[in-house]
């Protein structure tokens, strides 16, 4: 009754924005994992390298809340250490991988014509490279050090951004009000930046969600495959692997660590159905 009073008497109805049980739960994980790679390693007690006179992989108790992994450290001190890389990381290369695929996909809609096919022949050919095959190339070329590993998943990444993001430019290009401003002598630069841009940034938002989990994965297989980050660092995927050898004994040293991963990943994705869809909901 309120949205047709308002629609009658030429106001806009009011917006309510509901996040979902299952999206504050996301969002509440996404944020306990930042504030740990953030704060964590000067809250906790025990440095993850200290060696404890515990067995190694003991199981959990009071003085080890996770256990102790294949060397006795403390596993919550580790996976605390461990999101530092993995949160941190992957939120770089995610960033670095949007931004440059919004910014290409930006330039070829207002651009069109030889801009537009060069760009997009050229991200097609590293869609046609196998992620991990592309991964262990530059890493064997150039190691395995934090600025090549957000590198490498940036380039992965950023052809899959470009096409979305293109797909959703192109479109925006062609409305009445984008061939106004080019009507009027406006340039390239600011018909990408005010009259494409924030008619896309919406969706953009939703697939850097998803692209972040990707990347998760990626720089978690590339870890327990030893080509990720490097001893005496590691993030969660390098406490997989080191630790494989009490998988056998259901050690929390190896548990704890996959779970942290699946966790992080199913919170971004329900946090990005929630938001996505109370944003459809309060149109």
């Amino acid at each position: 009754m309120q949205s047709a009073a308002a629609a009658a008497a030429g106001t806009p109805p009011e917006r309510h924005w509901r996040i979902p049980a299952a999206g504050v739960i996301g969002l509440a994980v996404i944020f306990l994992w930042m504030a740990a790679a953030v704060f964590g390693p000067w809250m906790l007690a025990a440095d993850s390298g200290d060696m404890s006179d515990a067995a190694v992989f003991a199981p959990m108790g009071g003085a080890h809340w996770l256990g102790t992994d294949y060397l006795g450290r403390d596993v919550l001190s580790r996976i605390v250490e461990g999101a530092r890389y993995t949160v941190g990381v992957a939120l770089a290369a995610t960033l670095c991988a949007s931004v440059a695929g919004t910014t290409l996909a930006l330039l070829a809609a207002a651009r069109g014509g030889m801009i537009d096919a060069l760009i997009s022949r050229s991200l097609d050919t590293l869609v046609s490279v196998p992620s991990k095959m592309f991964a262990l190339l530059m890493v064997a070329a150039f190691g395995a050090s934090v600025s090549m590993l957000v590198l490498i998943a940036a380039i992965v990444y950023a052809p899959g951004a470009y096409r979305i993001a293109r797909a959703l430019a192109v479109n925006i290009g062609a409305m009445d009000y984008v061939t106004v401003a080019r009507t009027r002598g406006e340039g390239t630069w600011y018909v990408m930046r005010r009259e494409i841009l924030p008619n896309i940034a919406g969706p953009m938002l939703s697939d850097l969600g998803l692209r972040f989990v990707y990347v998760v994965l990626l720089l978690a297989g590339m870890s327990f495959l030893g080509v990720g980050i490097q001893p005496p660092d590691a993030d969660w995927g390098s406490l997989v692997r080191e630790n494989i050898g009490g998988l056998s004994e259901a050690a929390p040293a190896i548990i704890a660590p996959a779970l942290a991963i699946a966790s992080l990943t199913i919170a971004v994705n329900l946090a990005i159905d929630a938001l996505g869809g109370s944003h459809r909901r309060s149109e």
